[in-house]
């Protein structure tokens, strides 16, 4: 949480008083240096521990009556990562898997590149202007990798998630984060998730698509189809919430470099989200 680096987090447990009470640390107490909570960290990469965590927390959120509820919301979200700084030729050969060309034969060079992230463009739309004159739609680079979730539409909590470099299409891991838990067969997402592929997906298990339709390619969108988005955007922007939160106030980026590390860094991201959630939950309970 707040985007701190190893040392800065090693400082201000020495100097803050809410860090050592939150740790439970008395003022005599040692306190983890940085390598410490470096190699802490690893450890729980070693031992694939995130995901573990991350369902135990979820079944204490139930037996505390916080049952997934009324349909799920899937969406994903770009983490930024320090971006790489390479030529055509090693990109090429780190997108096809390889190591580029003189990087073995300088292992701390190679030790300070992510071969894992990946650029992607991330496509916005341009707002009408009042003269009604056409606008240009604005892509932005981005490079890291990426949070894909699924929330509970009652409760507002992660319930599944996933992460992988920011190239990777949406839709394909939809599968992996469908909760079979969830009381309600309601699916919400945007056009990223929808496809030929998912709609057979979501029928199979019994579960009915609230996913976006896309517009028609030369064609302008129907109006009901338009309504009808319009009508899940007002369930579906719930999610999004869930990851200003995380970017936001907890500043969630990624600082370390490969896929497994980034993996149990948005991991246990999303499970301190959940804690912050349950805390707020339990302080405003649903009315009667």
């Amino acid at each position: 949480m707040h985007t701190l680096s190893d040392e800065r987090c090693e400082y201000l447990i020495r100097d803050r008083l809410s860090f050592m009470r939150f740790l439970g640390l008395g003022l005599a107490d040692p306190v983890p240096d940085a390598n410490t909570i470096w190699t802490f960290r690893e450890a729980l990469k070693r031992a694939g521990a995130v995901e573990t965590l991350f369902q135990r927390f979820d079944s204490a959120l139930k037996t505390a009556g916080y049952l997934a509820m009324s349909g799920q919301i899937v969406d994903a979200t770009i983490i930024a990562a320090p971006k790489q700084r390479n030529t055509e030729a090693e990109k090429a050969a780190i997108k096809a898997g390889r190591i580029p060309e003189g990087w073995a034969e300088k292992p701390a060079k190679l030790r300070q590149k992510d071969r894992d992230a990946r650029w992607t463009v991330k496509f916005s739309k341009a707002k009408p202007r009042e003269d009604a004159r056409p606008q240009t739609d604005l892509a932005v680079p981005e490079f890291g990798y990426k949070n894909i979730v699924s929330i509970d539409r009652r409760h507002g909590l992660i319930r599944r998630w996933t992460a992988t470099d920011a190239a990777a299409h949406d839709g394909a891991r939809l599968a992996a984060v469908l909760d079979d838990q969830n009381t309600a067969s309601d699916i919400w997402g945007d056009t990223s998730f929808r496809s030929a592929a998912n709609e057979a997906l979501l029928a199979s298990r019994g579960l009915i698509s609230r996913l976006h339709r896309k517009k028609p390619k030369g064609r302008p969108m129907a109006i009901r189809t338009r309504r009808a988005n319009a009508r899940k955007s007002a369930v579906r922007a719930a999610v999004e919430h869930v990851f200003a939160r995380q970017k936001r106030t907890m500043g969630l980026m990624i600082r370390t470099i490969g896929l497994a590390r980034a993996q149990l860094k948005i991991g246990l991201a999303n499970l301190a989200y959940n804690i912050k959630r349950y805390v707020w939950l339990s302080g405003h309970p649903a009315p009667t």
